[in-house]
């Protein structure tokens, strides 16, 4: 039987539901947690999408994602593959890790996202140690959101708190007696509550990717002082900052594929982009005068 299409948008808000196949636990260590979530934080720079909401367990994981104009395929698929391959390695296995394809249903309507966080932070509710008091499950952002923390440096805490009023006491009491309203709830799609005393009111912005290649390569070129032409060139130091900057931003504001900046480079294989683009990142994390050019090109896409 063929796939179904997945249903895609630029400026969705999505559930994300990753699951690993049935003979072996997705985390078999909480190390292994971690490496997901560090994961996470990778490509949120490449591809500058939000995290509203995440919680995984041994198994199974669950995501709220704001893809901010990106593609959430792209997303997961960067997530999933390098995930795999540390897995692999490090229990010297191959072959498959998750089940299928990631699962994924676009958040349309304000109930929906309001019952879905509570949902994501109560699935620690079956685990015996945290039974009633799924506040304190340590790889859920439940606690993020109590404590006002952020500690794996992947969560965008403000949406959700403007949208549930968090830091206000009372609303946040009364949110966690919603999150144990979900204890009989099988499927997270198909969750439906009252939400009347929440009024929500969208000020999301989200980041038009529309610009062209070649108006990348100009900016990059001028911010580092170096000719266009070097872009073309395979072995110099200037060849190499430019078509790394320019890979990582390629994909970032204009949502292209490995496969679609090689024909724009000419001459070079999608591993070898792929790898560019992650030494455009680390040049992003390390260099502040890069963040703020960065930070330049959102404000004029």
């Amino acid at each position: 039987m063929p796939r179904v299409a997945r249903i895609k948008s630029t400026d969705s808000i999505y559930h994300i539901m990753i699951r690993s196949i049935s003979e072996i636990n997705l985390f078999k260590e909480n190390s292994d947690k971690l490496k997901y979530f560090s994961l996470i934080k990778k490509y949120q720079y490449k591809y500058k999408f939000k995290l509203y909401a995440y919680c995984l367990l041994d198994t199974h994981g669950h995501l709220m994602i704001d893809i901010n104009g990106a593609d959430i395929s792209k997303i997961m698929h960067c997530i999933n593959f390098c995930y795999a391959q540390y897995y692999n390695r490090k229990y010297k296995r191959h072959g498959h890790v998750f089940q299928d394809r990631f699962k994924s249903k676009i958040v349309d309507t304000d109930e929906y996202l309001i019952m879905l966080s509570a949902y994501i932070h109560n699935n620690p509710k079956d685990l015996a140690r945290f039974k009633g008091c799924v506040e304190k499950y340590p790889f859920s952002s439940l606690k993020e959101y109590i404590h006002h923390t952020n500690e794996y440096e992947i969560l965008d805490r403000s949406f959700l708190e403007d949208v549930l009023k968090l830091h206000n006491e009372k609303k946040l009491k009364s949110y966690l007696q919603l999150v144990s309203k979900c204890e009989d709830q099988d499927d997270p799609l198909d969750i439906e509550f009252e939400t009347k005393e929440y009024e929500y009111r969208s000020n999301r912005k989200i980041i038009v990717r529309e610009q062209t290649p070649h108006k990348i390569i100009n900016y990059v070129a001028k911010f580092l002082k170096t000719d266009k032409e070097y872009i073309y060139l395979k072995y110099s130091r200037k060849s190499t900052k430019l078509r790394a900057l320019s890979s990582f931003l390629m994909m970032r504001f204009c949502n292209m594929t490995a496969k679609e900046i090689c024909k724009v480079l000419g001459n070079i294989t999608s591993g070898r982009v792929s790898n560019l683009s992650l030494i455009g990142v680390d040049m992003y994390i390390k260099d502040e005068n890069i963040r703020r050019f960065v930070q330049g090109l959102i404000k004029t896409t």
